[in-house]
């Protein structure tokens, strides 16, 4: 009797130590529950966010050897005619404007990647029109030749055998490198030489190992302007494009508030006042 007695009270004991378990896991699960529950609601704020467009940084990728259109000055800042328009954008928005010098050849691997929202730096829509999202052209532009005064070229035939250089990747490489352009001019020539920037260029121009260089009319008259004389710009122009502003393929919720943003810069005089400040008046295009 004493042993069925002990057998059901420790039968009863077994349960309620059971009982207690269950009650432990059965609270850790729906913690569990919660947890989840407040993370899905988490995330699917943070989603809500970013689908409505909330943004507080712009990034341009730029070179920073690149003037009038982006460059750096002599306190050590970022600068130049876009990086300045871009600016003014930002404050329309409420942005701020994170300026990201980048190798010109790698623009598309920074904007492919994320890296920046956009590549606005003296950048030819001319193309190029499939391969980005582009905003309206805000700039004329045109590929020439320059050379040193006394260099006894005065037209392109005379490229003929000279060493003439020009940027990688860029507009004017491109002119020289299509058939349906300026190719036949380019292999007249001795050599055509890529520079990383236009300012090694203008640096070898001076010292007489090259003969010229293929350069955008905006930044020749720049570079001339800041250097001085001794350079003149041919007057037979290699080829006449447009600049604009390329976002990555299919990004045209950005692209529109951009476009939106310059035709009231234009409106109220601030694409004027910018172009007159850094001597490009002449190039623009807006209306």
């Amino acid at each position: 009797m004493k042993k069925a007695l002990a057998l059901l009270l420790c039968g009863v004991m077994s349960m309620a130590l059971l009982t207690g378990c269950g009650s432990d896991g059965a609270a850790e699960t729906n913690t569990d529950a919660a947890e989840t529950t407040d993370n899905a609601a988490e995330n699917e704020t943070e989603e809500s966010e970013a689908a409505s467009g909330e943004r507080t940084t712009f990034t341009v990728g730029f070179d920073a050897e690149y003037p009038p259109y982006g460059y750096m000055d002599d306190n050590g800042e970022y600068t130049g005619f876009d990086l300045e328009l871009a600016q003014a954008v930002c404050e329309l928005e409420g942005w701020e404007l994170v300026k990201t010098p980048i190798a010109w050849d790698s623009k598309d691997m920074e904007l492919n990647s994320g890296s920046i929202d956009c590549i606005w730096n003296g950048f030819t829509i001319n193309g190029r029109e499939d391969d980005y999202t582009w905003s309206d052209p805000y700039c004329d532009n045109s590929q020439v030749i320059v050379v040193a005064e006394n260099s006894g070229i005065t037209t392109l035939a005379d490229l003929a055998g000279k060493t003439v250089g020009v940027q990688a990747d860029s507009a004017a490489l491109e002119v020289l490198s299509d058939e349906e352009q300026q190719k036949a001019l380019a292999d007249t020539f001795g050599t055509l030489q890529q520079f990383a920037d236009y300012n090694s260029a203008f640096t070898e121009l001076l010292a007489g190992s090259l003969d010229a260089i293929a350069i955008d009319i905006g930044v020749a008259n720049y570079q001339i302007e800041s250097r001085g004389e001794g350079y003149v710009i041919l007057e037979e122009k290699l080829n006449s494009e447009q600049y604009g502003i390329g976002f990555k393929l299919g990004n045209e919720e950005l692209r529109d508030i951009v476009n939106a943003d310059i035709r009231k810069l234009t409106e109220d005089g601030t694409v004027a006042e910018l172009a007159e400040k850094y001597g490009i008046t002449d190039l623009i295009c807006l209306e």
